[in-house]
């Protein structure tokens, strides 16, 4: 049973960054290979955010719908590998499902650098101007802002949203975060959405470059957003969560029939007055 339960967990994990994965890059592939004539900078940002309603909805109810490896703590590895996993084999779709439009836009040479570069479709990568200090600050300020304002969707004592409205909430704040913050490297804000990806490249024909590129610069989508979620986590408890007032202590049943008792003789003293 326990194994069971394991594998239902990891394969709802895989799916749900599959389908982040699968909306989002195919949105970037139709861009770039269309030459911003089918879509423009909007249209990648609103499917990936389609993207993260979408798969929350989809997988909610049974595993809480975590896509992002800088966002739940308990499990780690087994979430992480199979988010990488899925975002992996989404990429293997994208790639068949646009391999005639990657070719001809490339004119068959599959490169990380120049106009005609494609790895970008995928994985994330830096403007050739950012630094590597800008660009690991830029992930984890993204990350530390999803974090702070997903805490704050289900706090009973504050304003909680929905439980139903909680996706689109959701998307709505990767959209915001997106649109604002991807000038630089693309706001990947997330581990499992870069690595999976960039894993796919390597294996498909980009090659190493896409480990080698930019001072090696892959490893900042994977560590500033964990960072960033730390810190987003230390930002809601300080800021928000030490501040709210303690949530009311649940009455004991036996104060509920005192309290029923009290009320049912005040009802018939006023009924005889």
């Amino acid at each position: 049973v326990i194994v069971a339960v394991c594998e239902n967990l990891l394969a709802n994990k895989l799916i749900s960054d599959l389908i982040l994965i699968l909306f989002g890059c195919s949105a970037a592939a139709q861009v770039k290979t269309s030459r911003d004539t089918k879509g423009q900078f909007l249209s990648v940002n609103m499917a990936f955010s389609v993207g993260v309603m979408s798969a929350m909805y989809l997988t909610k109810g049974i595993t809480g719908a975590h896509l992002n490896p800088a966002v739940p703590w308990g499990r780690l590895l087994p979430y992480c590998l199979s988010q990488v996993l899925g975002a992996y084999v989404a990429s293997g779709l994208v790639y068949l499902v646009y391999y005639d439009a990657i070719m001809d836009f490339s004119g068959g040479v599959l490169t990380v650098y120049g106009p005609n570069e494609t790895a970008s479709i995928f994985a994330t990568y830096p403007s050739e101007f950012l630094t590597l200090g800008r660009s690991f600050l830029d992930q984890v300020v993204g990350t530390a802002m999803l974090m702070l304002c997903i805490l704050g969707l289900g706090e009973k004592r504050n304003t909680p949203a929905p439980e139903e409205l909680i996706p689109p909430i959701v998307a709505v704040i990767v959209l915001g975060i997106s649109m604002s913050m991807s000038a630089n490297c693309g706001a990947a804000i997330n581990p499992a959405r870069d690595l999976g990806p960039r894993l796919f490249t390597l294996t498909a024909g980009w090659g190493t470059e896409v480990f080698k590129c930019y001072n090696y610069w892959f490893w900042v989508p994977l560590v500033a957003p964990l960072i960033g979620g730390v810190l987003g986590t230390f930002m809601y408890l300080i800021f928000i969560d030490w501040h709210l007032p303690d949530p009311e202590p649940p009455v004991e049943p036996s104060k509920l029939s005192t309290i029923s008792d009290k009320s049912v003789s005040i009802t018939l003293d006023n009924m005889f007055i």
